[in-house]
């Protein structure tokens, strides 16, 4: 199958990079003897293989579960491994989720909505007490969420562990960016590939936001609570808008209005990339692998990384 079928993407994580694949996904973290561990497991058919998955503007779900389910599962091995003793360096004893990260997960999308979404729209509507207008409080609620996300980016990329989490997202997009433009899967010709990318999640995010503008625009109820129940339950729905102009823009890279649209979100991606060293590029071209390589793409598996540091080997919990 062509791979311009098929969008890889992945994510961050603590000294490693999570990859995705059409059937598998791949976590790929430097240990503190500096070997990589690689992690596989399957991707449960009912979600990511169903003919609905691939459906316009549901799709956009499944990318969302990607960000929320997926990479809180993979922020949690990352943890462990990155993390782990020399005496408890047993992968296999290693847990990719559990009642821990279910419940870290629902906790951190509460605090996310509460924060992101909840706090402009009750700022906005406290405000229409002394300024009625309803364009007014909706460009208010808007721009107050995007200072909360921009101050959240600057705040969170001062503190010296996540700079190494957005130097693993260079490394993240620079190794999709070598695969897609046919580049040898070697550090030093990754390192040559840019930090951005149009498919990044800060780009969705971004895109989430803006798109929420004008879908909560007309929702405007006199009680706080209504307003607050209608941002929620709209999530899905601006997450799936959003996708899809994600996704458009994946498939025309070349039109001129695309990539005037896209360019916010290309600049956003300075302030959660940074520049990865070889290193951290063996770590993401190791996680890429095999999923390539499950996904029948011709690549061997993962211990061919021709990069600084030991590969360990593929390890499959599943």
């Amino acid at each position: 199958m062509d791979s311009k079928l098929f969008h890889y993407g992945g994510q961050a994580v603590i000294e490693g990079v999570m990859m995705r694949g059409e059937s598998h996904v791949a976590v790929a973290v430097r240990t503190p003897d500096n070997k990589i561990i690689i992690h596989t497991e399957p991707l449960p058919a009912a979600i990511y293989r169903a003919p609905w998955a691939r459906w316009p503007f549901v799709r956009g779900l499944v990318i969302l579960w990607d960000a929320l389910g997926l990479g809180t599962k993979a922020l949690f091995y990352s943890a462990d491994v990155a993390l782990a003793e020399e005496s408890q360096k047993d992968q296999k004893e290693v847990k990719f989720g559990g009642p821990v990260a279910w419940s870290t997960l629902a906790v951190s999308f509460f605090l996310a909505v509460a924060i992101f979404f909840w706090v402009p729209s009750a700022v906005a509507q406290y405000t229409e007490r002394f300024w009625p207008s309803v364009l007014a409080s909706s460009l208010l609620e808007g721009a107050i969420r995007l200072l909360l996300f921009l101050g959240y980016l600057v705040a969170v990329g001062m503190t010296p562990d996540i700079r190494r989490v957005f130097m693993y997202h260079g490394a993240e997009h620079k190794t999709i960016n070598a695969y897609e433009a046919g580049a040898p899967l070697v550090p030093e010709e990754v390192q040559k590939y840019s930090t951005a990318h149009v498919r990044c999640g800060t780009s969705f995010l971004l895109f989430v936001l803006l798109v929420s503008i004008l879908v909560f625009a007309p929702l405007h109820f006199p009680q706080l609570w209504l307003r607050l129940l209608s941002r929620l339950l709209l999530i899905p729905v601006v997450s799936s808008f959003a996708y899809e102009l994600i996704r458009l823009s994946a498939d025309h890279p070349k039109n001129k209005l695309l990539r005037w649209l896209i360019a916010p979100g290309l600049w956003m991606q300075q302030l959660t990339t940074r520049q990865p060293d070889l290193e951290m590029l063996a770590v993401g071209i190791a996680s890429l692998k095999p999923v390539l390589a499950a996904d029948g793409r011709g690549w061997v598996e993962a211990e061919s990384v021709e990069a600084p540091g030991e590969v360990a080997g593929v390890i499959s919990l599943a």
